[in-house]
């Protein structure tokens, strides 16, 4: 731990220049890049202050129940979420409670850490799955505030990788007062690294909300859609697109009036899609879908929602690069059949159980892919089973946020520390 806090004072001077690489590749938000140095465009209001960082999309998605939760339960906290994407700030403006504030975790140098503890002063901090940053962990230890692991995971791989370096995750998984894991694979694998006190109560993400739809906008495209074939491959990653294009081309065969929707992981890679599918429609150039539109890349922020509920067969994307798949319960919520790629060691027990409990079909390449999508376009049977069967895992799985609320009760009380 202390080879790490020094090499990133060594390393502390180029880090500009990496931020402006970032920033020149719409990786970082020009407005606010001074919050990735400590640097907060908030005050911190008077009172108890609940800090949650999350990573990104999937993780602050998800931990949007908990923190409702936590407004409706005890209105005079005051609420800081942080993440450390564009993407992720942009959705959370949109989506976070009223008076819920979100600030760029700082960049993980001791001046920039502890710049971002000294303004802020959590009373209490959770980190949300596995985003731990030694620098944050420690200036926040060395704050006295409460420290929490909040729907904690730890893959395989992860697990493998931090037993080789226990000079950095012991200190760190220690420094948490508490730890909540999803499952008890995770749960003993936390342990067994150094957390303390580790409890399993579920996985939040199985109580997030549905994502939110326009309703007038799903209106509307399933009036232009209406009578079409309609397939959707979620959160794709860059080298997918063209295998998608290839199974479209394959299914084109014997469905003429075939739709292929596209949703792009980042939304910023619609011009390099277009150039790799010229016949593809952007939605961000034209939000028509016409008679003659055969693949749609939706290159737009926050409207899986939407497109989940328009299409009732999916593909979640990462999954046919070695990328680890995407999360398959946002549309296991909307009771969509889904389909996946190989590659999804980043949910592998949530793919594996629903591969079991017959909610997901699993496939090789594109050409499985198509073999697959026909079977389920031809057979309403099978894809209404599918459909329903989802419906019903997912009902069963949920309560996780009532169990961590209720574990959380003692460390919320006045004279808590």
């Amino acid at each position: 731990m202390r080879n790490y806090r020094l090499i990133t004072n060594l390393v502390a001077p180029l880090i500009p220049l990496w931020l402006r690489w970032r920033k020149i590749s719409g990786k970082e938000d020009a407005k606010r890049l001074r919050e990735r140095y400590g640097y907060a465009s908030k005050p911190r209001p008077k009172g108890t202050l609940v800090w949650l960082h999350a990573a990104s999309v999937g993780e602050s998605n998800s931990v949007l129940i908990l923190i409702q939760k936590i407004r409706d339960k005890y209105p005079d906290f005051h609420i800081l979420l942080t993440t450390g994407t564009v993407t992720s700030a942009n959705l959370m403006q949109k989506r976070l409670p009223a008076g819920v504030m979100h600030q760029y975790v700082p960049i993980d140098t001791p001046a920039a850490t502890r710049r971002f503890i000294r303004h802020w002063r959590p009373d209490i901090a959770f980190w949300v799955e596995s985003e731990f940053w030694p620098n944050l962990v420690m200036e926040t230890n060395e704050a006295e505030a409460f420290m929490g692991i909040i729907n904690g995971r730890m893959s395989e791989r992860s697990f493998a990788g931090w037993k080789k370096r226990p000079d950095i995750i012991k200190p760190m998984l220690s420094a948490f007062d508490i730890t909540f894991a999803q499952t008890p694979v995770d749960a003993e694998r936390l342990g067994a690294l150094g957390a303390k006190d580790v409890r399993c109560v579920g996985n939040l993400k199985y109580d997030a909300a549905f994502l939110p739809c326009n309703e007038e906008e799903l209106i509307e495209l399933q009036a232009a859609v209406s009578g079409r074939e309609i397939w959707l491959a979620a959160s794709t990653h860059p080298g997918e697109e063209a295998l998608i294009a290839k199974t479209h081309a394959l299914l084109s065969v014997n469905h003429s009036n075939l739709l292929t929707i596209i949703v792009p992981r980042h939304p910023r890679r619609g011009a390099e899609i277009i150039t790799a599918i010229p016949e593809a429609a952007l939605r961000s150039k034209s939000k028509t879908i016409t008679p003659g539109t055969k693949i749609y890349v939706a290159d737009t922020l926050g409207e899986l929602g939407l497109f989940y509920r328009l299409s009732e067969v999916v593909f979640m994307g990462g999954s046919l690069v070695k990328h680890g798949g995407q999360n398959p319960l946002e549309p296991g919520r909307l009771s969509c059949a889904i389909l996946t790629g190989p590659h999804t060691d980043n949910f592998a027990d949530i793919y594996r159980e629903m591969e079991q409990a017959g909610c997901v079909l699993r496939v090789d390449g594109p050409e499985a892919l198509a073999i697959q999508i026909d079977a389920l376009f031809k057979d309403s049977v099978k894809r209404d089973r599918m459909q329903s069967t989802v419906k019903q895992w997912m009902e069963g799985k949920g309560g996780a946020a009532d169990r961590l609320m209720q574990a959380l009760e003692p460390i919320f009380a006045p004279g808590a520390k």
